[in-house]
């Protein structure tokens, strides 16, 4: 087979190469094509594998760099397993208890530190020198398969006992452990070949433990400027804390309550923990008596619309009467929508609202005045003035839901005192384990191709093609302006992954290996794996996870 030559085509290009030449070596021959470094490659159109692979036949290869969004989530994933490494080395394996990695903080990744050591700014710095030294040595980052018994006996042996549990209720009889040096640990995803690629970061000091900031995507090789997003920030935390007080701060605790305990007390504790804080936003407001507009934004999937229902139920437990507006119903009509950079309308800037007939209206009901609201007909792409006048009572307080809710000037005429702002997203506080975190874009992606297929009957194909547009359109829109909500709110479920589970896997599965969201649904599925599936029947009917999986309460 070492003999056997083999055709590689690389976008226009074509070479041969003896079989068992790894993708490695063939990167390097087309890296200087490349602006960012090359990390991974598709084999194949669809088979995504790192480049310590090697050719076995005649193939075309599609490089992936650090500028792709597969390539940015390795070069993290790489970081978090340097990172641990060189805590470990700088701390010592007796000192350092639990190094765990929480969620994004700037542009990077919150940590903190459990054991006998000080985190201070000096640990801090030498932990960085440390990294540094690493990454000079170009040290391999290895792959090995184990057996899952092997893996559980040697995460017992190395203390990482989150990991030992999780894998006590994975179904898959081998592990890939990665190894940098004679540190190993696992990791959810493939590695960068080396340490020598994981040349950008910064570590500071923030909180009670420090963030590692990190490049994104679309600036490879530049570390952003430190900017924490401090009431952001603080609800991660909270929520962080709730869980760790409930014992339910990874997956295998979650599995543990599964299988071992009262899951029905769980569910419940949960939602009633949300409803607690549901009423306390609404006796905050009610602690304003100006406010008469209450302006609900979040990203897609966050649970906007049962949350202003659940909301406008506790207002009215204070003696408020809660009207629900739509920012749609303002929209500009057709003929004078913008356009996007291929042709399209564009329903997601600012500028495909009325913005100014918005305000005038506002402006008038706060005068006393009665006003005629419009509604927008979507089939004829005009705003209709059909409706009945309305005037705002002494207790009365209009709800809006809308993506540009936070932006300032969606309301720049009306006074602050007559308005008050709510940030809602679904922000995951559960970790795989203490070193693979979850990413509150991919619970907040499953439960929307859940809600899609059974709203739309949209394939959880064509929810993960269109994802990346609905991200751009909430990094342009609506996350620039999320600190300048008065309270936030985490729609986040601690038990829900458990839930969504068997709604998802059905519809990931029916996603062809012959397209390019294959590969974002079978990582999907593989990450569904590691938790015990629970049925609905539990979750109460005004949820907020009965958006997306039906049968609430509330006409959705």
């Amino acid at each position: 087979m070492e003999n056997k030559m083999c055709t590689v085509r690389v976008g226009e290009t074509e070479k041969q190469y003896p079989a068992g030449t790894t993708y490695l070596q063939i990167a390097k021959d087309f890296q200087d094509q490349y602006k960012y470094d090359i990390v991974l490659v598709f084999v194949n159109q669809f088979k995504l594998q790192e480049l310590h692979k090697k050719l076995k036949k005649d193939c075309v290869l599609q490089f992936v760099t650090t500028g792709d969004e597969i390539g940015n989530k390795t070069y993290r994933r790489s970081m978090s397993l340097m990172l641990v490494k060189a805590v470990h080395d700088i701390g010592g394996k007796e000192h350092v208890g639990r190094v765990r990695i929480h969620y994004s903080v700037s542009k990077g990744f919150y940590c903190t530190i459990e054991g006998d050591l000080v985190v201070n700014q000096e640990f801090l710095e030498k932990v960085e020198v440390r990294m540094h030294e690493i990454i000079e040595q170009k040290i391999p980052i290895s792959k090995r398969s184990v057996h899952t018994d092997e893996a559980v006996k040697l995460f017992g042996k190395h203390g990482m006992h989150d990991k030992e549990h999780l894998f006590g209720y994975r179904r898959v009889s081998r592990v890939n452990i990665y190894s940098m040096s004679h540190y190993e640990d696992y990791y959810y995803g493939y590695m960068v070949p080396d340490t020598g690629y994981l040349r950008y970061f910064k570590l500071f000091l923030y909180d009670e433990g420090f963030v590692v900031q990190m490049p994104v995507k679309e600036h490879p090789d530049v570390v952003p400027d430190f900017n924490p997003q401090t009431k952001l920030f603080q609800v991660l935390k909270e929520s962080t804390e709730w869980g760790d007080l409930q014992g339910l701060d990874t997956v295998s605790a979650l599995n543990d309550m599964v299988t071992k305990h009262n899951m029905l007390e769980t569910v419940l504790v949960q939602e009633a923990y949300q409803e607690q804080r549901i009423a306390e936003i609404a006796r905050e407001i009610n602690k304003h008596p100006d406010v008469k507009f209450v302006l609900i934004a979040g990203p897609s999937s966050s649970g906007k619309t049962t949350f202003s229902q659940r909301l406008a139920i506790e207002l009215r437990v204070l003696g408020k009467h809660p009207c629900p507006v739509s920012v749609d119903n303002y929209f500009v009509n057709r003929e004078d929508t913008p356009l996007d950079e291929n042709g399209n309308y564009n329903f997601e800037c600012l500028e495909a609202i009325d913005v100014e007939g918005f305000n005038r209206d506002m402006k008038r009901l706060l005068d006393g005045e009665e006003v005629i609201l419009p509604t927008f007909d979507f089939e004829t792409g005009h705003r209709k003035y059909t409706g009945k006048p309305q005037k705002l009572g002494a207790q009365d307080i209009l709800v809006f839901e809308g993506i540009h809710c936070l932006n300032p000037k969606l309301t720049e005429q009306l006074a602050d005192e007559n308005k008050f702002k709510i940030y809602i997203s679904a922000l995951t506080q559960l970790n795989i384990d203490e070193h693979n975190r979850i990413p509150s874009t991919d619970g907040r992606l499953i439960r929307r191709i859940v809600r899609d297929a059974r709203t739309r009957g949209t394939s959880a194909r064509n929810t993960i093609a269109m994802w990346p547009s609905v991200r751009r359109g909430e990094e342009e829109n609506i996350f620039p302006y999320q600190e300048e909500a008065d309270v936030m709110f985490n729609s986040a479920l601690i038990y829900e992954l458990a839930v969504l589970k068997q709604y998802v896997e059905p519809l990931l599965f029916g996603v062809e290996k012959d397209c390019d969201e294959y590969a974002e649904a079978k990582r999907l599925l593989k990450f569904l794996d590691y938790f015990v599936g629970i049925g609905s029947e539990p979750v109460p009917t005004n949820s907020l996870l009965r958006e997306f999986i039906g049968g609430g309460c509330f006409r959705l």
